[in-house]
This record gives structure tokens, C-alpha cells and sequence, in this order.
């Protein structure tokens, strides 16, 4: 019986340095909503670059990632304006709510700090590259490289939240890769990587971690430092 109460409080012990450690209040649902957005996105982009079919549900027929007209270049740049802002706005709106419904502040301390610059350093490389070939007027991969880079900044991010969120920057990496060697579907694997991925992703982080009870608040073993 004193060997389970001494495992039970190492574990414990463990787990409050692990919270101490990594970003936690990361929500599913605000991953499943950036996964909808993205999706409208896409619709919104397919709309701009227009069809052959004029459907923009048709995803066989989906058009490529060129931008032949001045207009078009300047719409999808600020639809992908709105969409960055209203991802960040998701994304931290959700983390506060969660943060404050488990009483803890949502401070940016050493862990949430290393955890940004994990994140945001391979993505603003990447967008410089993509804003380079923007420049050039070469729009094929552009799709490829934001899912490349996305992919490297969740798998260095996972070292400081949920480490399931490396899988993602797998997938992400994976279709990106894929999308090298696949003309004419840019737009459509886009779709598939930041869409669809993220609202499986969502909803296995809602289903895993959100859901999970506190221990705490159920009146469960406590440790008194």
C-alpha cells in the first residue's frame, strides 16, 4: 500500500513539472475552427482563380496556384491577411478561455516564449521564401513550401506542448514533400493540410486532453509543497 501511495505521488510530481514545462492550454477546438477556416479558404481561393467547370466544390477540377492578374495577386493576399489574423485571434481567444476555466494565468513566461519562437521562426522564413517567389511571379510552390515549412514549425513546437503534435508536422511535411512530385492539386493538398489534418487534429486534442477531468477539482490526491 506505502509502494502505490509513493508511485502515486511520483507521478503526480511528474506530471506537475511536465505542466510547468510545456505549453498546455493549447485548445482542439480552436485547431478544428483553423481547420474550417481553412477550408472556406480554399473555396474563397478557388472562387479568385476561377475553373474550368466554374464549380468550386469541384475538386477534381480544382485549379492550379497561379495568379495571372493583378487583381487576383492583391484579393488573395488579403484574404490570406484575414485568414493568418483570424487564425491567431481563434488560437489565443480559445487558450485565455481554457487557461482561465483550469485557474491558471495565460502568462508569457520562458516555456510559452520558447514555445513561440519554435514556432514562428520557421514560419516567418517560409513566408519570406514565399514572398520572394511572389515577387518573381512564380506561384506553383508556394502551396508546397508553406506545408514544408508549417510541418517543421509543429514539429519543433511539439517540444513544448502536447508532443502529439509532431504527427501533424508529419503529415504536414509528408503532403508538402508530395506536393513536389503532383502538378495542377497545389490548392487542393493546401486544402487537405491545413484544413482537413487540422480538424482531425482538433478533435483527437479535444477528445484526449480537453475532455480529460481534473483531477484536482474532483477532489482527487493532492501534493503540498
Amino acid at each position: 500500500m506505502k509502494n502505490k501511495e509513493v508511485l502515486s505521488t511520483l507521478n503526480e510530481i511528474r506530471d506537475m513539472m511536465q505542466k510547468s514545462s510545456k505549453f498546455l492550454t493549447l485548445s482542439g477546438m480552436s485547431a478544428v475552427l483553423v481547420g474550417v477556416y481553412a477550408c472556406v479558404a480554399a473555396v474563397i481561393a478557388c472562387n479568385i482563380l476561377g475553373n474550368e467547370s466554374g464549380l468550386a466544390l469541384d475538386f477534381a477540377d480544382f485549379p492550379q496556384l497561379r495568379v495571372n492578374m493583378s487583381w487576383r495577386l492583391q484579393l488573395m493576399e488579403f484574404s490570406a491577411a484575414v485568414l493568418i489574423l483570424l487564425c491567431i485571434g481563434t488560437v489565443y481567444a480559445f487558450s485565455y478561455r481554457k487557461a482561465k476555466k483550469q485557474q491558471k494565468p495565460l502568462v508569457f513566461n520562458i516555456t510559452v516564449r520558447r514555445f513561440l519562437w519554435s514556432f514562428f521562426l520557421p514560419l516567418i522564413v517560409g513566408g519570406i521564401l514565399c514572398l520572394t517567389l511572389i515577387y518573381k511571379q512564380e506561384y506553383g510552390q508556394i502551396s508546397d513550401f508553406m506545408l514544408i515549412f508549417y510541418g517543421i514549425a509543429l514539429v519543433n513546437a511539439s517540444s513544448y506542448t502536447y508532443s502529439n503534435t509532431r504527427f501533424l508536422g508529419y503529415a504536414e511535411l509528408a503532403l508538402g514533400l508530395t506536393g513536389g512530385f503532383i502538378d495542377g492539386h497545389a490548392l487542393l493538398l493546401w486544402m487537405l493540410g491545413f484544413g482537413v489534418f487540422h480538424i482531425v487534429y482538433g478533435v483527437f486534442i479535444y477528445l484526449k486532453y480537453d475532455r480529460k477531468p481534473d483531477v484536482n477539482r474532483q477532489g482527487g490526491n493532492r501534493i503540498t509543497v
